[in-house]
């Protein structure tokens, strides 16, 4: 659903990692758009409003802050939004749920 105040986010799954004040740890993008992501993070709670970074796979840091938190998941808002280009590549090189979906059993033509 898209409108004034929705946008498109997309379904995915990115190893990524969490840097808060006291220390990073490795999550799990579960969405993502433009302007922000929700992961899910086994590993504790974070604050509403806490400042943190995000890498999502090999792109970042990314200066964000949390928005929400429902353990174990976690609404991420970047502080500057995602060119699209990149929001683009990474959906396209990086989500976790596309490995092993080519065909190794039948030969190029």
């Amino acid at each position: 659903m898209t409108g004034p105040d929705r946008e498109d986010r997309f379904d995915i799954s990115i190893t990524g990692q969490l840097r808060t004040g006291t220390g990073k740890r490795d999550v799990t993008i579960v969405d993502l758009s433009e302007h922000g992501c929700r992961i899910f993070d086994r590993m504790g709670y974070l604050q509403q409003g806490l400042a943190v970074t995000i890498r999502i796979g090999p792109v970042g840091p990314i200066d964000a802050s949390v928005r929400w938190q429902d353990q174990p998941y976690a609404g991420i808002r970047f502080d500057n939004p995602l060119y699209p280009a990149v929001l683009d590549h990474i959906r396209a090189h990086f989500d976790l749920r596309s490995l092993g979906s080519g065909n190794i059993d039948s030969a190029p033509e």
